[in-house]
């Protein structure tokens, strides 16, 4: 009996001891992302490059067959209108005969009907089919004409065979690559930037200068050409610029395809001097009111910093006008989330 008391108090210690006990509080840090401020008023950055080919074609047969014709090895330099390869003619040759002489008579008869309806010895619906099938005729002679040039491959500009991906007296199939022709000179220049110096771009005022590693000591002068807006896959932005520059078109700096070099964009605007710019989401209105930004340090805490705001340029900055210095880093994103002095984890 005493042992069945003693176990009944035991339990009963044991059930009130687990409900007093609450589980203990895990503390989150809110994970972000930081935007590091720059100055607006002087840019001075460097990018890695590459010069690119201005004209690049895969070139391939419109029409299958069996090469007859290649006779060429990669690096070799052809002129526009050279003859790469050639297909096997006879079959289009032939189709090509055939059309003519159905052409050709077809137009005797639709030639015949003419003068017949200027009589009225045959009927206008008479002379219409016959004009119809001339025509019919006339186009399925066109095409086979057109085949049957579609055998021979032409550089449609002059440049340097970089690579044959045929061998002689093998099927070509209509569309298969060929040969890759690249241009041998080139004034094209592509280079990669950081996602968030994409605001740059935007800028007035902006120098581009680049300096090959064959031509160290030689600065040119170059202008932006292209670039794309986002980047799908987080690798940065491609950025194509052109050299503008009389010593290139002239010939006495050769660039070819290839070439590594380094770019330096300059960037000097003294309207703009001590302002930066932040990310139009990196913006914070509370409902107290004010505009800020959240201004995270060393040590992962953030804190409110009033700013005032100017012009929205590129996709999605915003001028600051005052209250951030260059060099400063915010947070770009979920500011309605933060709290003062929270302690947060940066993602790279």
């Amino acid at each position: 009996m005493f042992k069945n008391v003693l176990s009944i108090l035991l339990f009963s210690l044991l059930l009130i001891y687990g409900c007093s006990t609450t589980p203990t509080k895990t503390d989150s840090v809110r994970p972000v992302k930081l935007y590091k401020t720059e100055s607006l008023g002087r840019i001075n950055k460097d990018f890695a490059g590459m010069s690119v080919a201005e004209e690049i074609a895969e070139l391939a047969f419109r029409v299958s067959g069996q090469l007859i014709l290649l006779d060429i090895e990669d690096g070799r330099s052809v002129d526009k209108g050279f003859l790469i390869a050639r297909l096997d003619p006879r079959d289009f040759q032939y189709k090509e005969d055939a059309a003519r002489s159905v052409m050709v008579s077809a137009k005797a008869r639709f030639e015949r009907m003419g003068r017949l309806l200027k009589h009225q010895a045959v009927s206008t619906q008479d002379f219409e089919i016959a004009q119809t099938q001339y025509e019919e005729s006339k186009s399925a002679f066109e095409n086979a004409q057109g085949a049957l040039e579609d055998t021979r491959l032409y550089a449609p500009f002059s440049g340097n065979i970089e690579k044959t991906y045929m061998n002689n007296y093998q099927r070509a199939t209509a569309g298969e690559p060929v040969v890759r022709l690249v241009s041998p000179r080139t004034a094209k220049v592509r280079f990669t930037m950081p996602d968030n110096s994409l605001s740059l771009l935007s800028l007035p005022d902006m120098k581009l200068s680049v300096a090959f590693d064959n031509y160290p000591d030689v600065l040119f002068s170059a202008y932006l050409h292209e670039y794309v807006s986002s980047s799908s896959d987080a690798t940065g932005i491609p950025v194509t610029i052109i050299l503008d520059d009389s010593r290139v078109n002239n010939g006495k700096y050769k660039i070819t395809p290839g070439m590594s070099c380094n770019i330096n964009m300059k960037i000097e605007n003294k309207s703009r001097e001590g302002m930066t710019a932040v990310p139009v989401n990196a913006i914070y209105s509370p409902a107290a009111g004010g505009t800020m930004v959240w201004v995270c340090d060393a040590d992962g805490v953030v804190r409110t910093q009033s700013v005032e705001l100017g012009d929205i340029f590129g996709s999605d900055m915003v001028t600051v006008k005052s209250g951030l210095a260059p060099d400063t880093e915010v947070v770009s994103a979920g500011v309605y989330r933060l709290s003062e002095g929270e302690k947060v984890k940066v993602l790279k």
